[in-house]
């Protein structure tokens, strides 16, 4: 089972193609999992595979896409029970 990074983006994260960006930075590093957004204004993420990849992912999460503002990520490291296939965006 792979490790997983489960985290959740505070700041202007909706309305800001920020689900989008985080699909295209998951694909290009070849990670598996998904992102929605979280009523509140917050984005939710959980991302799969190699821990040093999602090292760097996650620094891609603090910066976010040009017209967001990443205020926090609070991040936790978990053994997730299912294993995805692909990156998706849930609604």
């Amino acid at each position: 089972m792979p490790k997983s990074l489960h985290c959740v983006i505070c700041g202007r994260v909706q309305g800001v193609f920020f689900r989008a960006f985080v699909v295209e930075q998951a694909q290009t590093l070849d990670l598996k999992g998904w992102a929605r957004n979280l009523p509140g204004g917050k984005l939710e993420v959980l991302a799969q595979g190699d821990v040093a990849v999602i090292e760097d992912f996650a620094a891609r999460l603090r910066q976010g896409p040009p017209l967001a503002r990443v205020d926090a990520v609070e991040i936790q490291w978990t053994d997730h029970e299912t294993e995805y296939k692909n990156f998706q965006i849930k609604r």
